[in-house]
């Protein structure tokens, strides 16, 4: 399925295939430079993660790179049972040690950061317990699972807080109002910040056929006219059902369960999952014609889409993340997702990728 450029992985830049119409593109075009963060922070460990990004970030220099992406909850960690746990953790959108820590990057580096965070909310904005059997859902819901992006000179560009929760988010977290985009200066242009769950359906609806979908997501960023998608992960391997999801406790598995697994490469079917979601970004042109006639209002999108999904590794609470960052490249009618750069299971250290940016 995936259009794949091997020489990539790595620092690299993208090659081409010649054709017609990608010589048309590249002569028309010009250069993103991102950087993606992976590593395996510890459960409730913020100051010790923020320094193991600091010093994975040591080796960039400033103006080297126009975006940097962080995880989903990258220095608080992800697995929290409950609103009492995680309460310690939560940090205000403005001071707390994320975004002070992406403020204070970006303005050194002179570029965009990106990093989820587990955002508190003001009072006003707090929810009553979903109830039910599982004593986790019986507290108040005052926290959201948020990303927020800085600008080369340290200011705050944009926020974003997950829409589709998983449940691991359900008893303490508020459901974002919905996705949005950012319109950024040259190269970025019109971005979409989302977050790990957010690839999946959102309920209670239910993935039926590659082709009906539905695809929140994709459809969203065609209606958008989305140029770049990040996406900030928490995300696992495949659970004993073959289903995916960001993450699942019953689908552990041990080092020594993996020890044939080549760690250094990327996990293959978590790839193909992540863009299986975003089948419309690229369905082949009858298919795109399809979606586009049943709703004339989506036709803003380019001719292609960068999406930059940034997963963490390691083990928190029975719960085994699957790294395997990525940068793709979608465009639409292909027929096919081109993969540009990815990074291994449990590879630490930065993904430093180069891919072109289509001028609009």
């Amino acid at each position: 399925m995936f259009a794949l450029d091997r020489s990539a992985k790595g620092v690299t830049t993208v090659t081409i295939v010649s054709s017609p119409t990608t010589l048309m593109i590249s002569m028309m075009s010009t250069q993103l430079r991102v950087a993606v963060v992976q590593f395996a922070p510890k459960l409730g460990q913020v100051q010790a993660n923020i320094a193991k990004a600091r010093e994975l970030c040591n080796r960039l220099k400033p103006r080297s790179v126009d975006l940097l992406c962080f995880p989903e909850m990258v220095f608080s960690g992800y697995v929290f049972p409950d609103t009492a746990a995680i309460t310690p953790y939560l940090e205000h959108p403005y001071t707390g040690p994320t975004s002070t820590f992406c403020a204070e990057l970006a303005r050194s580096l002179e570029c965009f950061v990106a990093a989820g965070y587990p955002e508190k909310l003001e009072p006003r904005e707090h929810a009553p317990p979903l109830g039910g059997d599982n004593l986790s859902f019986h507290q108040p819901r005052i926290g959201a699972n948020s990303a927020v992006m800085y600008g080369p000179t340290g200011e705050r560009v944009g926020a974003y807080r997950k829409t589709n929760l998983y449940k691991l988010d359900l008893p303490w977290a508020v459901p974002g109002s919905g996705f949005t985009t950012m319109t950024l200066p040259h190269p970025l242009g019109p971005t979409t910040l989302a977050i790990c769950n957010d690839l999946n359906v959102q309920d209670p609806a239910v993935w039926e056929s590659l082709d009906d979908g539905p695809y929140e997501l994709a459809r969203y960023c065609i209606r958008s006219g989305t140029r770049l998608l990040i996406v900030l992960n928490a995300w696992l391997h495949p659970d004993e059902n073959g289903e995916e999801s960001d993450a699942d406790s019953s689908d552990y598995t041990t080092t020594e369960q993996n020890e044939d697994t080549d760690e250094m490469e990327p996990s293959w079917e978590v790839l193909k999952y992540w863009a299986m979601r975003l089948n419309p970004l690229w369905a082949t042109i009858q298919k795109a014609t399809h979606e586009t006639e049943k709703e004339p209002g989506e036709c803003k999108i380019p001719d292609e889409l960068l999406v930059v999904v940034c997963n963490r590794f390691g083990n928190e609470g029975g719960s085994r993340f699957a790294g395997s960052s990525v940068l793709m490249s979608l465009r639409r009618g292909s027929g096919r997702p081109r993969l540009l750069h990815m990074m291994g299971q449990r590879e630490e250290g930065i993904g430093l990728w180069t891919a072109n940016m289509a001028l609009q």
